[in-house]
């Protein structure tokens, strides 16, 4: 007697194929011991019939399953749990115990308890996800993407995949962005100059763990990204926070004793905000003249859609003092974690020391996969895609703010892809966050980015590189409401 079809039924979730979901389904009845050896499975056609689905899309995952040794074919009788099939642990629970540690003096350092940005796991089921950094599925290129993935995989590349790279990166990836990526900032480095990272915000701790000890002073702008003062706080450096204008970062807020200058010159986060050429150069002075280093964390330069980008701050360093962080994650997905660090040799030399003792390289088959997409064109194209729907995302968002009265406190110039609002004075965006995402609207409250222990509360981000332009008008709307109430 076969397994009856009412103990299969599809995730509506699920982020696989329906074949991949129900060969998930078998191998994970199999693997937690409800199907067991000699088993029968449900006839192709009955489970088809049961989920709604193609018999050929259930026929493929049997066949898959067979060729994994999961399952077994046999004849006109049908599929059955292979003898052969991986078999459960059989365990006893381990009996409950309290920990005898004192965990308050065991802990040498304290790493948690920072305010960070926070968004809900499954942020893709509300109707108005005004959120920033996550990517609409549609704007993305899945089909190149996959193929370069599978290139990378090839008999060919076989040594990207499996080799240790210790304290190297891929070639060809590192070539891409030295003869592409940079010349279109401006910047000009050697080999030896660059240093793959897992995502920016990898590429800023290993700026601080390399630049900053407890007697060393950071300058940051306020506000600003919430890891990156987290990353400082865990340097032990001492901080101040500089409060930025409409043009960024303002260099004569910068106190005598700063020793490191840490920046977002050409999208402020997450005021949006482009530092003028004039200003860049003055930044460059005040750094010369305190004999400190700069940070510049270029992210969503690619993303500058009204204007063309200015040059990077890096691209004007004639001292050196310059250490640019690049990313990819962003234009192409955020959970690729991929990005850049970009200095003179001694300091790379340290950071790839540090990166070696911590995690050695990024995976050498995601470094492949990206160099092939990168240099095979799908990455301009890419972003000829993405700056031309948040274009018009933009140009929805502009026209619904004016109609629903919302106040922007920061608009970048060149592009980006989110608004810095400001809500009426005694607002709690804390508080109304929680009131919008009951009628499934997402926004970011804008607390989170400044420094101090009084932050404003008013504050708050709409992103709009998640929502389809024809639901930000409605989505808008609520959120006036909610605001006003």
């Amino acid at each position: 007697m076969a397994l009856p079809v009412e103990t299969f039924f599809l995730q509506p979730h699920h982020q696989g194929t329906l074949q991949n979901q129900v060969q998930q389904m078998v191998a994970h009845g199999i693997l937690s011991g409800r199907f067991g050896a000699g088993e029968k499975l449900p006839s192709t056609r009955k489970l088809a019939a049961h989920l709604g689905i193609s018999r050929i899309t259930v026929t493929l995952a049997y066949t898959e399953l067979v060729a994994s040794d999961y399952l077994v074919s046999r004849g006109r009788s049908g599929y059955f749990v292979s003898g052969n099939a991986p078999v459960p642990p059989v365990f006893r629970p381990q009996t409950t115990t309290e920990d005898a540690v004192d965990w308050t003096r065991a802990i040498g350092q304290r790493f948690a308890g920072g305010v960070t940005l926070s968004k809900p796991q499954d942020w893709a089921r509300y109707k108005y996800p005004f959120i920033y950094g996550q990517t609409d599925p549609q704007l993305f290129d899945h089909t190149n993407w996959r193929q370069c993935a599978l290139q990378a995989l090839g008999q060919r590349d076989f040594a990207s995949l499996t080799s240790d790279y210790f304290d190297q990166d891929d070639p060809q990836l590192i070539e891409f962005i030295q003869r592409n990526t940079l010349p279109r900032r401006g910047i000009a480095a050697s080999s030896d100059q660059i240093l793959i990272t897992l995502g920016a915000q990898n590429a800023l701790w290993l700026a601080a763990q390399v630049l900053l000890t407890q007697r060393r002073t950071a300058a940051f702008e306020d506000p600003c990204y919430p890891a990156l003062r987290d990353i400082l706080t865990q340097s032990r450096c001492h901080m101040v926070p500089v409060r930025v204008d409409g043009d960024g970062l303002p260099p004569d807020g910068l106190p005598p004793e700063t020793d490191v200058i840490f920046c977002t010159p050409s999208h402020q986060c997450p005021t949006t905000a482009t530092m003028p050429m004039t200003r860049r150069q003055a930044l460059l002075d005040k750094a010369a003249e305190l004999d400190a280093l700069i940070v510049e964390d270029d992210y969503e330069f690619e993303m500058s859609f009204l204007e063309p980008p200015s040059p990077a701050l890096k691209s004007m360093d004639q001292d050196g003092r310059v250490i640019y962080v690049g990313s990819f994650s962003k234009s192409l997905f955020p959970g690729l974690r991929l990005g850049y660090l970009v200095g003179s040799e001694p300091f790379v030399r340290e950071a790839r020391a540090l990166r070696t003792s911590v995690l050695r390289h990024p995976p050498g088959h995601i470094q492949r996969t990206a160099a092939y997409f990168l240099s095979m064109g799908h990455y301009d194209a890419q972003i000829r895609k993405m700056s031309a729907a948040l274009q018009a995302r933009r140009e929805a968002m502009q026209a619904a703010i004016d109609v629903a009265g919302l106040s922007v406190a920061g608009m970048g110039a060149f592009g980006g892809s989110s608004f810095w609002m400001r809500a009426p004075q005694g607002v709690d965006t804390v508080e109304r966050a929680k009131a919008l995402e009951a009628r499934s609207v997402l926004i970011e409250p804008g607390h989170a980015f400044f420094a101090g222990d009084a932050p404003p509360r008013n504050f708050y981000r709409l992103g709009y590189s998640s929502i389809p332009h024809t639901r930000i008008a409605d989505g808008l709307s609520i959120v006036r409401d909610v605001l006003n109430a």
